[in-house]
């Protein structure tokens, strides 16, 4: 999954649970930007890229996103 996919699923999920989500491409080192859900907050590395399984697992418990959830 790469960064768009990832922010379209967190999108999904909060819907269901009636949180705000934005992404913000200017709080971010280079093509990073920050991804919040409600108070939770998270890194985005270039959207454009795939994700890791080590870097996936961290920004779901960051979300606190069960990883079924997704």
């Amino acid at each position: 999954m790469n960064g768009r996919q990832f922010i379209a699923k967190v999108r999904k999920w909060a819907k269901g649970w009636n949180l705000a989500v934005r992404f913000v491409a200017s709080e971010g080192p280079g093509s990073h930007g920050t991804l919040y859900a409600g108070d939770r907050k998270t890194t985005v590395k270039d959207r454009k890229k795939e994700i890791g399984k080590g870097l996936l697992a961290k920004m779901l418990d960051d979300l606190e996103i069960d990883g079924d959830d997704i």
